[in-house]
C-alpha cells in the first residue's frame, strides 16, 4: 500500500501525516508514506484544497484532516465514512 499525503507542508498537512501513521500501525498495516509539496504533482490529482490523501494512485479525501479512526476505518473497509 502507497500512501502520499499531499499538501505544502502547513500545520494541517503535518496532522494529517501523524494521523496516517497512528491509523497505519494501529491496523498492522504495511505501507510506504510519503509527502508530495510539489504543487504540479498535486494537481495532477485534480486536488484544489489539501491537505489531500492519496492511497495506491487514488485520491480519497481533499481538503481536511481526516482522523486516525477515519483513516483506519478505511484501511480495513476500502471506503471513508
Amino acid at each position: 500500500m502507497i500512501i502520499k499525503i499531499l499538501g505544502s507542508g502547513c500545520k494541517k498537512c503535518l496532522a494529517l501525516e501523524e494521523n496516517v501513521k497512528a491509523a497505519v500501525a494501529k491496523a498492522g498495516r504495511d505501507a510506504e508514506i510519503s509527502k508530495v509539496t510539489d504543487m504540479a504533482e498535486i494537481a495532477s490529482y485534480g486536488v484544489m484544497s489539501t491537505p489531500a490523501l492519496v492511497v495506491d494512485d487514488k485520491l480519497v479525501s481533499a481538503g481536511k484532516v481526516l482522523s486516525a479512526d477515519d483513516i483506519g476505518v478505511w484501511l480495513w473497509s476500502g471506503s471513508l465514512p
